[in-house]
């Protein structure tokens, strides 16, 4: 018989165990639990490295909002170089990028459309409600691995609602970015990148005024008003910050093959 691993990330402690052990109880699911996003980022390595990688990944939707809740037991403490903490939207992507295999479902206390249409656009397979029943648990499971994905019939019509506004935003935001000239778009992966005036100079070897007429016509061109602005507008289509390998290449800044901004 082939067997599901699963791999059950929640910071409350008391239902990750008990989740942990309702689906060990089935005779084809390998399960365990850790209590945080760095936890379950070391278990998936750890598995890959031992050729028993998880199948399935079950994330809690509120993963790092709780203060005060702690890793489970059998999971050991976060290593300094690694973050306090990890969100379970984050996580969900993350997995996504780095192994694409396993199939991510987000666990919910309660119906979020748009929470539930960033889980999807992160890359999960499924959004359940925590207190749905253990066999509707174990179908979604089972479903996620054939490639379907998994949404409460009471969320659709939002989530459609939340997707298609999410890409409008996205299109509308690249359509502004487009209309910046190459050293412009580069002006403004450094802005994203979270350069101020004299380093954004120094890299593109300009002098500080020109970065600063620069940044103002970036500004005007994107119709907003200040820096965060414009740097939240560049997320949204994809910018991605000037990288150590660029510089002033005029390299196209719109990354048109990601998942829709958060």
């Amino acid at each position: 018989m082939a067997r599901i691993r699963v791999l059950v990330v929640d910071d409350h402690r008391i239902f990750a165990e008990s989740l942990a052990a309702a689906l060990a109880a089935e005779p084809d699911v390998d399960v365990s639990a850790a209590g945080s996003g760095p936890a379950a980022l070391r278990a998936l390595e750890r598995a890959a490295a031992e050729g028993r990688g998880y199948d399935v990944l079950l994330v809690d939707a509120e993963l790092g909002a709780r203060t005060g809740g702690g890793e489970l037991p059998a999971v050991p403490a976060p290593r300094p170089e690694e973050p306090a903490a990890v969100d379970g939207i984050a996580l969900v992507a993350g997995v996504r990028a780095a192994r694409p295999a396993v199939r991510s479902v987000v666990l919910a206390e309660k119906d979020d459309p748009r929470a539930a249409a960033r889980a999807l656009q992160a890359g999960a397979s499924g959004w359940v409600a925590k207190d749905c029943s253990l066999q509707r648990l174990l179908s979604v499971i089972r479903g996620v691995l054939r490639d379907e994905t998994h949404l409460p019939p009471a969320l659709l019509t939002g989530v459609l609602r939340e997707l298609t506004a999410a890409r409008k935003h996205r299109s509308e935001s690249e359509r502004l970015v487009e209309s910046l000239t190459p050293r412009e778009r580069e002006v403004l992966r450094c802005m994203v990148a979270g350069l101020g005036r004299k380093a954004v100079a120094e890299r593109l070897f300009l002098s500080p005024h020109t970065v600063r007429t620069h940044m103002q016509n970036v500004l005007g061109k994107l119709g907003v008003h200040s820096t965060l602005a414009a740097v939240a507008l560049a997320r949204r289509a994809g910018v991605g910050p000037v990288g150590p390998e660029t510089g002033a290449s005029g390299r196209d800044v719109v990354e048109r093959g990601g998942q829709l901004a958060q």
